[in-house]
């Protein structure tokens, strides 16, 4: 098993780099540059720049390097755990990405376990169930679910939350608890609005995750020794529960690679429509900007993040199931 672990994470250090290699070149792919963009806005509200100012401005942020220069520079820094300075905010990009990153894994975090905690017995009754009122009903929610933009469903429950009780609830935290120090009430202020970001973001994944469930189990109640067991006479749901659910769940474990960094990108546009203060808002600006070092540190974590899905699908799937671990070896 540590071999196995080993392999796995010696994997995510050439994929990390390859993939925060593509993402630096494609933000500086278009024309201009963090000076040519803070300038145009300087011009905008009026004031003259002159040309020997631009040229001083993009020397000291480096910018006057080669693409391949700045992105060599800039994973030198991140070998010391420094992922550059943002130009927009003038600030270290970790400690920029700090004070929001808590937000995004929040509500992923709870996204994620509504997806799991309500998918798994949808798909499962589905399955048990077949061409029953209960599984043409949460086949039809389904695929509505997958259908349905993440940003018109957030501002339809924003219509339901306010027609229901009076209440906007936007961002994650009452006026009074925005600045306030973390204590027992702003916790249960927090959860009176994730609840609302957590199902938006989550309901793309429930469906493919109940469709994914499903199908795998619908497969495994067809196998010989299901109706052996069932001929032997034990009971239905001993034979469903037992056996076949044990083999269906490893395509449901194994989405957790991918359901882990599609709910943090499906919170970003969640997070534009509630004004949640999150990642989404300064990854926006910072395309806008032309901020390519806060832009490529949001990517990396990003990156991070989804390789430590795949990382932990696979050691589940490895713990469940002794044959995928022992195949790899």
């Amino acid at each position: 098993m540590l071999d196995f672990l080993m392999r796995r994470m010696l994997l995510m250090i050439p994929t990390l780099f390859i993939v925060s290699g593509i993402s630096f070149f494609v933000i500086q792919a278009p024309p201009g540059d963090f000076v040519t963009a803070h300038v145009q806005r300087l011009e905008d509200r009026g004031q003259i720049v002159d040309r020997e100012a631009i040229e001083a401005m993009r020397a000291r942020y480096g910018l006057d390097q080669p693409a391949h220069v700045q992105y060599v520079r800039w994973i030198r820094s991140m070998f010391r755990g420094d992922l550059g300075m943002s130009f927009d905010w003038g600030a270290p990009v970790s400690r920029v990405i700090a004070r929001r990153i808590p937000n995004s894994l929040i509500i992923s975090l709870f996204s994620f376990l509504f997806v799991y905690a309500v998918a798994i017995p949808i798909g499962m009754l589905s399955a048990t169930r077949q061409y029953s009122v209960a599984d043409y009903f949460f086949t039809f929610v389904a695929f509505v679910g997958l259908g349905i933009p993440n940003f018109l469903f957030a501002l339809v429950m924003l219509w339901v939350v306010y027609s229901m009780t009076g209440q906007v609830l936007i961002g994650l935290f009452s006026a009074e608890y925005v600045d306030a120090a973390w204590s027992w009430a702003r916790f249960m202020d927090m959860l009176r609005h994730v609840w609302i970001p957590a199902i938006i973001v989550g309901t793309a994944g429930t469906a493919k995750i109940v469709r994914v469930m499903r199908a795998s189990l619908l497969d495994e109640l067809q196998k010989p020794y299901v109706m052996v067991a069932r001929a032997k006479g034990l009971s239905r749901s001993h034979v469903n529960y037992k056996y076949p659910f044990r083999i269906a769940i490893n395509p449901v474990v194994s989405t957790i690679g991918w359901t882990l960094p599609s709910l943090i990108t499906g919170e970003m546009l969640v997070s534009l429509v509630l004004g949640l203060p999150t990642l989404a808002p300064i990854f926006l600006r910072a395309l806008q900007m032309q901020d390519m070092y806060l832009a490529g540190g949001i990517v990396f974590v990003l990156t991070l993040l989804t390789l430590l899905g795949t990382l932990i699908s696979d050691i589940l799937l490895g713990w469940i199931d002794p044959r995928i671990r022992f195949s790899s070896m």
